[in-house]
Formats: C-alpha cells, sequence, structure tokens
C-alpha cells in the first residue's frame, strides 16, 4: 500500500512576522493569540484576527489559551505567576482602551452596566500553587488548570447583568489531588480529563453523582488504587516517586511499558481525592472519578534520538458531535471523544468514548516538535516539514452513532484503515503549530545558518545537528521569528484530487486504489459530521460528494477481487444509484470476454432478490441474464423471478433456463420455467413441466422461491399468474405451497390471510374457503401454541359465521370432516350425546352439516380455547339443535355438567342419559343419583306414561345407580309416592348384587 499520497491539503498563506520570539501561542475561533518575550522580560500578547489580523497589546503573559469568549493567560512578573482570564477582549481589538480589573466571583455592580459594554475585563484566579498548564474545554468552556500535586476546575458561569448584558465569569468549583504528581500537560473535555508527566499519560472522566438532600459539607472523596502494583513497586508509591528516588542515587532505569484500559487502569497506583470548593446548593453538582486509560512509556532507544530527549507532548481531547440532519438552534450533541498524544518519534491515537481503545499509531519520518489533532486530519511538525495525515476519528464516531453501520444497508470504511500521509511540506525552522477551522498557524524561525546548511550536501547531517541545537540557543534576540496562516484547502477540493489520484491506481494496485478512496469518503463523512455543517456552503456539495464516494467505492469492490466484495452491495445502497446505473458503470457494451468478479455477483443478487420497485428495461434484463448464465446459473431461475426482471422476453429467459437445465436441473427451475409458459400462454409446456415433480416436492420448491407466487408491487404483496391459475386448477397445491411456506418463515398468518382475500377477491369482512382450507391444513403441521390457539379461534368464528348467517362456501372444501379428523388431531370425534341432540333437530341446517360437524369436532377436541371462543359461539340461536349441542359442549368443556343436565333434561332426554354415560364418570358420577334421577322422577311423575322417552331414561339410570349404591342407599333415593312394581326389579337387582358381594 502507499504510505505517501502527496496530495495538497494546504493552500495559500499569510505571513505575520514577529520582532521577539513568542514563549508560546494559541488560537481559538476566529483569532491566532501569541506570547512574545521582551526586552526586559515584559511580554505583549498579541491578538490578530485572521480576516484583518489587527492587533493590541496587553498585559504580560507566557502561556495564553483562547477559547473565543476569553483568552486565560499563565503569566510571570517580579518572579511570581499569576492566572489570568481576559473577557470582552474583542473590544479591545476594535480600538477601545477600557480595562477593568477583578478577583474570580467579583459581583458586578449595577453602576458598571452601561460601561461594561465596551472595556475588557481582566478576572484574576488565585492559586495556592503555581500554575502549570492548563485547558479549556471546547464543549462547555469549563477551565482546567494543573498545579503541582492537583488540578483545579473553574465553571464557566454566564451572569446576567440587565436585559441588554451578559458577562462571562468563573467559579472555581472542584480541586483533584493526586499526590507526588506533576503535570506537564493537560486536556479537558466534556468532563473526561487527559494528564501526562514526561512519560506517563493519564485518562480520567468526572461523573456526576446523586448526594442526599440535607449534605451541606463541602464533599472530599479519595480515589485508592488497589494494593496491586504494575511493576512491583513499593505499595502506595507513585511511579514519579519512585523513579526520582533512582536517580537520586544515580541510577538510570527502563521502566517496564504499561498500558491499561478501563477498570484495569485502576492499577496504576495514582490515587485520586476530590475536593469540593462550591457553595453548597440544591444545585451543586458531586463528582466521582473513573479511569478510562493509564499509559507509561520507556525513553525512546531508537536510533532517532537520545534518552534524554525523549518526553510526551501534544495532549489533546477532540470531540465529535452527532451527525446533525435537520435546523437545530444552537444544539450539539456530543457523540463521540478522542484522545491524541505522541512522542518524538510516534504518535497514539485513543477513542475513549463508549468502549477505550486505541485507534491508530502514527510513526514518523523525523523527530517531532508538537502536533495537533483535527476531526480530518493530523498535523505534525518535524524540524523541516509539515506533515499531514489521515485520521480514523469519522470511522470510530460513525459506528458510535449507528452500531448496524456494517450491514447490508449502510458501510464505512474501518476503524483499522492504515494510516497514511497525505502531504510533507517543507518549511524552515518549525517551531510550534495549531488550528482552527480551515486554517493552520504555524510558528517558525528562519535562521541564516539553517538555510545555509540546506543548500550543502547531505552527507554533513552530524555535523547540522550540533550546528542546529547551537544555533536555537542565542535565537531569543535575533529577528526571522514568522507565524504562517495557512489556509487547507476545501474538502470537496481536496476530495476531487483524492479521486482523481485514485484513478492511477485503478489498474495497477487495487489495495491502494480502494484506500485512497476510503479516505476521500472518511473526509467528506467527517465534514458532514462537523458541528457547522448544516450552515456551510458546500452542503449540498458534500451531500453529493458523499454519495459519489460511495458509488466509487462500489465500483471498487465490484470490478476488484478483493476479500470484502460484499461491501459493494451497502455502498451500492448508500450512493442511491439504480441496478440499471450500476450496471451502465460496470458492463461494457459488445465485450463478451468480460469477467464479472464477485462483488458485482453479490450486489446484483441480493438487489434483485429483495424487495425493490425497480423494473429493469428488456435491455437491461437481457443484460442481467448474461452476466448470471456466465457467472453464477445456479441464482438464474431466482433473478427470473425477481419483480425487477418483469419486463425480460419470456421466450429468451427460457432459453438461458434449458441450458441451465441440461447442467444442473432442479425443482425452481422447473417451477420457473412453468411460471414462463405460463406468461407465453403455452400450457402444454407448464403441463409438462409441472408433471415432472410430485406435489409435495413441488411446494418445497415454492419455498426455496416465494416470489412464484407473490411479488411486491407498490409497497404491496400481490398474487402472480402463478397462483392464480394454481387457484383455477390446483388448489390444493396452492395451500400445501402457503403452509409451507408459513412453516419455514417465509410468510406469516397476517400476510397469508391478505394473499388469499386478493386472491380470491375478497372483502376485507369475508373470508373465502380457500383461505379456511389453508387453516384446517395449517393445524395439521402446526406447532406453536400461540398460532395454534389463533387458528382455532378462528376456525370456530368461521363456521359459526356461515352457520347463522347460512351463508354456504363458494367452493367446496378440500377437505371433508371426516378426513379433518383422521389427519389432525386437534379435531375429535363426535361425541354420541351429540349425535342424539342432532337426530332430533331441524332440517333447515342439513346444508350446513359440514361446517355443523367441523364446529362440534373442535369442541369435541381438546385444543380449542373454550372461554376464548364464548363470544363468537353465542351468535348461534339457543332454540335449535345445533345451538343446545354447542352450548352442552361448552358447559362440558368448562366442567359445568350440572348447567348441562340442566339444558338436557327438558329438551332431549334421551341425550342426556347417553351424556351421562359418557361424561359422569369418576369424581361425577354422583350426579346419577343427587342430580340425574331426582330429575327425570320429577318430570316421569309430571307427564306419567305419556313420555316413554322418560321411562326409558328413568329405567336406564335406576340400573346404573342400583349397580353402584348400596341398598338402604338406593331406597333412600326412592320417591314416596312411586309405584312399587315400577321400581322392585331394581331393588332386587340391587339386593343380589349386595348378596354376590
Amino acid at each position: 500500500m502507499v504510505r505517501l499520497y502527496n496530495l495538497h491539503p494546504f493552500g495559500s498563506q499569510r505571513v505575520v512576522p514577529c520582532k521577539q520570539e513568542p514563549a508560546h501561542f494559541c488560537c481559538g475561533q476566529d483569532v491566532v493569540d501569541r506570547a512574545a518575550l521582551g526586552p526586559a522580560g515584559w511580554s505583549a500578547v498579541r491578538t490578530h484576527k485572521v480576516d484583518s489580523l489587527r492587533s493590541y497589546s496587553g498585559p504580560g503573559c507566557i502561556s495564553p489559551f483562547c477559547n473565543g469568549d476569553y483568552l486565560v493567560t499563565i503569566e510571570e512578573k517580579s518572579k511570581a505567576t499569576f492566572l489570568r482570564a481576559y473577557m470582552n477582549w474583542r473590544c479591545m481589538s476594535a480600538g477601545s482602551s477600557r480595562v477593568c480589573v477583578r478577583m474570580v466571583g467579583h459581583k458586578m455592580e449595577e453602576s458598571y452596566s452601561e460601561t461594561l459594554k465596551d472595556q475588557m475585563s481582566v478576572v484574576e484566579m488565585p492559586l495556592s500553587d503555581p500554575p502549570l498548564c492548563m485547558s479549556c474545554c471546547p464543549v462547555n468552556g469549563d477551565l482546567l488548570v494543573g498545579c503541582k500535586n492537583k488540578l483545579v476546575m473553574f465553571c464557566l458561569k454566564y451572569l446576567v447583568i440587565n436585559q441588554n448584558l451578559t458577562v462571562l465569569d468563573f467559579e472555581r468549583s472542584l480541586i483533584l489531588h493526586i499526590d507526588n504528581f506533576i503535570p506537564a500537560e493537560v486536556a479537558f473535555c466534556a468532563g473526561h480529563i487527559a494528564i501526562t508527566t514526561e512519560l506517563d499519560v493519564l485518562i480520567l472522566k468526572l461523573e456526576l453523582v446523586q448526594q442526599s438532600a440535607d449534605r451541606t459539607e463541602p464533599c472530599a472523596q479519595e480515589v485508592s488504587a488497589p494494593e496491586k502494583t504494575v511493576d512491583g513497586g513499593v505499595k502506595g508509591e507513585s511511579p514519579s516517586t519512585r523513579t526520582l528516588q533512582l536517580e537520586l542515587d544515580e541510577f538510570i532505569i527502563c521502566q517496564k511499558p504499561v498500558e491499561l484500559l478501563g477498570e484495569e487502569s485502576k492499577l496504576c497506583e495514582i490515587p485520586i481525592a476530590l475536593e469540593s470548593t462550591e457553595l453548597p446548593t440544591e444545585d451543586t453538582k458531586h463528582f466521582q472519578v473513573q479511569y478510562l486509560l493509564f499509559r507509561r512509556f520507556t525513553p525512546d532507544q531508537s536510533p532517532f534520538g537520545f534518552c534524554e530527549e525523549t518526553k510526551l507532548h501534544s495532549v489533546q481531547l477532540l470531540p465529535v458531535y452527532q451527525t446533525a440532519y435537520e435546523e437545530t438552534e444552537n444544539k450539539r450533541e456530543l457523540l463521540s471523544l478522542f484522545c491524541f498524544f505522541s512522542l518524538p518519534h510516534v504518535g497514539y491515537l485513543y477513542s475513549v468514548g463508549k468502549l477505550v481503545e486505541l485507534i491508530s499509531t502514527y510513526q514518523y519520518s523525523e523527530k517531532s516538535e508538537q502536533a495537533v489533532l483535527t476531526p480530518q486530519f493530523l498535523h505534525v511538525i518535524t524540524s523541516e516539514n509539515l506533515q499531514c495525515f489521515t485520521v480514523r476519528c469519522s470511522a470510530a464516531a460513525a459506528r458510535d452513532e449507528d452500531p448496524c453501520v456494517d450491514m447490508t444497508v449502510k458501510a464505512c470504511p474501518p476503524v483499522t484503515l492504515d494510516v497514511c500521509t497525505l502531504r510533507m511540506q517543507l518549511f524552515i525552522g518549525p517551531r510550534a503549530i495549531c488550528h482552527f477551522k480551515n486554517h493552520i498557524i504555524l510558528l517558525t524561525k528562519a535562521d541564516t545558518e539553517d538555510i545555509t546548511e540546506r543548500r550543502r550536501p547531505t552527507k554533513r547531517m552530524l555535523s547540522r545537528k550540533a550546528d542546529h541545537i547551537k544555533s536555537r540557543t542565542n535565537s531569543e534576540s535575533e529577528p526571522g521569528w514568522n507565524l504562517y496562516i495557512i489556509n487547507t484547502v476545501s474538502t470537496i477540493q481536496l476530495y476531487r484530487e483524492m479521486v482523481d489520484y485514485s484513478r492511477t491506481y485503478k489498474n495497477v494496485k487495487t489495495e491502494s486504489c480502494i484506500h485512497l478512496l476510503s479516505e476521500a469518503h472518511l473526509l467528506v463523512r467527517a465534514a458532514i459530521m462537523d458541528p457547522h455543517f448544516l450552515k456551510s456552503d458546500e452542503k449540498e456539495e458534500l451531500l453529493q460528494a458523499f454519495r459519489e464516494s460511495c458509488a466509487f467505492l462500489g465500483d471498487c469492490y465490484s470490478r476488484f477481487d478483493t476479500k470484502d466484495y460484499h461491501l459493494a452491495l451497502p455502498y451500492y445502497r448508500m450512493s442511491g444509484l439504480s441496478v440499471t446505473e450500476v450496471l451502465k458503470r460496470l458492463v461494457s457494451e459488445g465485450d463478451e470476454i468480460q469477467t464479472f468478479e464477485r462483488g458485482l455477483m453479490f450486489y446484483l443478487t441480493h438487489s434483485l432478490n429483495e424487495d425493490m420497485n425497480e423494473e429493469l428495461s428488456k435491455e437491461s434484463g437481457n443484460k442481467v441474464l448474461q452476466i448470471f448464465c456466465h457467472a453464477d446459473p445456479v441464482q438464474l431461475p431466482h433473478i427470473l423471478c425477481s419483480p425487477c426482471m418483469r419486463n425480460v422476453c419470456p421466450l429468451t429467459a427460457v432459453k438461458y433456463l434449458q441450458k441451465v437445465g441440461k447442467m444442473m436441473p432442479s425443482v425452481v427451475l422447473t417451477l420457473t420455467k412453468a411460471f414462463l409458459a405460463l406468461k407465453m400462454g403455452d400450457l402444454i409446456m407448464y403441463e409438462h413441466e409441472m408433471d415432472s415433480y410430485k406435489e409435495t416436492t413441488l411446494a418445497c420448491g415454492f419455498v426455496e422461491e416465494p416470489q412464484l407466487l407473490r411479488q411486491r408491487k407498490g409497497g404491496i404483496f400481490m398474487p402472480t399468474e402463478f397462483a392464480v391459475h394454481l387457484k383455477e386448477n390446483q388448489p390444493g397445491l396452492l395451500v400445501a405451497a402457503i403452509v409451507a411456506l408459513h412453516e419455514n418463515s417465509r410468510i406469516d398468518l397476517e400476510e397469508a390471510d391478505t394473499f388469499f382475500k386478493v386472491l380470491c377477491s375478497s372483502s376485507d369482512n369475508t373470508v373465502p374457503q380457500l383461505l379456511v382450507d389453508f387453516w384446517e391444513a395449517l393445524l395439521v403441521v402446526c406447532s406453536e401454541e400461540k398460532i395454534l390457539q389463533e387458528l382455532l379461534l378462528r376456525l370456530t368464528a368461521q363456521y359459526v359465521w356461515r352457520i347463522s348467517k347460512k351463508q354456504l362456501a363458494e367452493t367446496k372444501p378440500l377437505k371433508t370432516t371426516q378426513d379433518l379428523i383422521n389427519s389432525c388431531n386437534h379435531f375429535g370425534l363426535i361425541f354420541p350425546w351429540v349425535t342424539a341432540i342432532m337426530s332430533v333437530g331441524c332440517l333447515s341446517h342439513r346444508e350446513h352439516h359440514e361446517d355443523i360437524s367441523r364446529l362440534q369436532s373442535l369442541l369435541c377436541g381438546q385444543s380449542v380455547n373454550v372461554a376464548a371462543a364464548l363470544p363468537a359461539l353465542e351468535a348461534l340461536p339457543e332454540a335449535d339443535s345445533v345451538g343446545l349441542a354447542v352450548r352442552v359442549l361448552c358447559d362440558t368443556r368448562l366442567g359445568k355438567h350440572e348447567e348441562a343436565l340442566e339444558q338436557l333434561l327438558p329438551r332431549c332426554p334421551d341425550a342426556a342419559v347417553l351424556y351421562a354415560q359418557h361424561e359422569l364418570s369418576g369424581d361425577r358420577q354422583a350426579l346419577w343419583w343427587n342430580k340425574l334421577l331426582p330429575e327425570l322422577c320429577k318430570r316421569t311423575r309430571l307427564t306419567g306414561k305419556e313420555s316413554p322417552v322418560l321411562i326409558s331414561s328413568l329405567k336406564e339410570t335406576l340400573s346404573v345407580v342400583a349397580m353402584e349404591l348400596e341398598l338402604r342407599d338406593f331406597l333412600s333415593l326412592l320417591p314416596e309416592d312411586g309405584t312399587a312394581a315400577f321400581f322392585l326389579p331394581h331393588l332386587l337387582h340391587c339386593s343380589q348384587r349386595k348378596r354376590l358381594t
């Protein structure tokens, strides 16, 4: 892979000369600030607005920091160090000379409200120890100051003086005490803190914790490190302390490198105590510390430098925000956070968001002086060069924003993509660098000796090194210091150059071409994730470039034989290109020897087999047939069933299928040929193909290719011509195929309902017989209890509706009731007493005998939930035998046998005895003599001998009771006004049974 592309990310530049050597400089939202040493030890703060390069002079300053709304400096005067914040500094740039000096937290007086508008405020921030370093949070403007053994956090506050005036102030809110720890640099962003010493890096996170409401004293929390040590040191002793002690003993030791991520970073042996300094209120925030990363390095032993020169520099925390999809006023949601720090010859980029992990490692060609990280690039200066490296922040942030980005719909270049150098720009004497918006600010020192040495042969590199070090020691009083304001080119311009440059590797180095196009894609993606994207003048161009870069990557993964060929599908989808447009990009007209790689085949197979609204033209369809017949003939039958291929010539398609069939016949291929035969109206060919396999095999073929039966049109699944033909000629095969589709999770119950209703042209309120056949067939094979109960309730409701409405099925059912009883255990044998009830029924239900018997068979089975089915069953009239039989069946299934007898005795007493014989056994046997016998005696007495049915039922009941009860119990049950001759045979039978036993 190419490591240096030599592109042109740097455009025009402007030079601002400096009279003295600046000690430090930085930049904010629209200004560059530098602190320059004066001849008498005083300093001057010069603020240059990039548009007009105006300047002003201010108080002494050594290390300034600017965040747009305020400027914070570490100043030294009379051997004392101060921390100051310059508020409303823009009025000085505009020509005003009014300055107000106050302490942090000083109350603003109303009398100053008018003058505050036109004056700068210098805010003193007293500290118990001299400040060493500082950092401002780019998200909320809070300030973190590093001192020996502690970090002090100042919260930025907006004080409303009146309706027209709001001023800034700070409040010291938290102190982090770190014993035996001297920070060299610190970075602060969104509650995350990155601290470096010469060779150690520690990243922390301040988390809010809930406190009790009555707690008013300042909070102090200590986070103690575990007893276990990292490198065998003394318990409770920090790495810095042990190193210092060894150096005092005149020993030099190279400690073991350590990298601790996440929870393991607690093992770093650096205890931290928190001290809250805010005045306690209801809104006081209380924090706890979470360790995220600890890393220790050893002195650099490489040939590039010396041990004493090895130390960390340029620690940064870079926030990346949520992609803005609509206009929102001043709303930025933090998405990801990244941390960068560097050694002289290598830099490290970590993600410290949801997961702490190393993203990229940067190897420099020579010793680095300073580095600055941006969402799109890493800029590094060495003694002679300004180098621009690619970064992977947008790739990591894209996955934080959408964890499903690496799917068939979306894609993004991997975080592990190799970093490369876009440019190595020669500069004379780079010393410091910073960045804002589309500007790189470079501080240089042009020594005449350096210029002379650069013209000499390279053989004197060692002597140049010594001369260069010597010249820098005496450069403070010499001129030659300059600020270069380098304009980086627009994202669109650099993107175009990357795309053009990628074409040089198109046919030579596949991976380099993909790599450079991936860089271009990430460049555009990073620009789209910028918070100011929606207001950018390049918004539409960036969106177009994003889609275009996706198309280019899709082309690469389609044309080249790569292991990631499957990425062609998501990149083409993100590009918005249609299948026809992709074919025009990839397939050459008239090129019969063209090869088609796996990426293209993967894209076409998924695109044509999935739901799409695009219909290919006849020419494009024939082109697809040629591609698959040549590259993947097995997929040809499936491709022909796609709705996209509706316009393809059936005769041409059959010819291709016949070629494939000779090599690899299959049931799907046969069904596809039958499908095409129907389109051509060739019924002879259709019958020949359908007779090639049995119905069960054909049903399995439909499972392999459901689009033979239904296809999406306008977002709705519609039956195909094949399904319509099967409905008229082979409904059994159609039902079996839909059942097989359901059991293989290719269609759900609701989709099957819609399919049959559309196929049979039924309204939403009517159920076609073919759908009922499907439900009944599905009962035979269904094993899921939830679906099973749904089917039973649907069938019950449909049977009841037909019986009550006296509606006949529009087609003959595929199976009789006896067929269902024999094939499905959910349909039970109809009980004899139910048959007895129906034998005395009216003749009006004879036409609905099948529906009645199916309903009764379902209720005689043990599967249907009767309680759930009761609302549907209530539609049956109570007056006829059908309603009586169903209600007695329901009472019986619900355990209400007495209620069942009460319904049978007055209306069908002969069925009552049959009911008792079938149902009253075991625990329910006592109902014979406690319920049935008294009721029969009572009813016989009232009717006398005029009811032979009652008398017959009474005799049968007495026979059963005489066999089950003792003689005395039997006598107690007989009525006193009964005829002795009628009961005597039963009494004798009971007595003789007693003597026999």
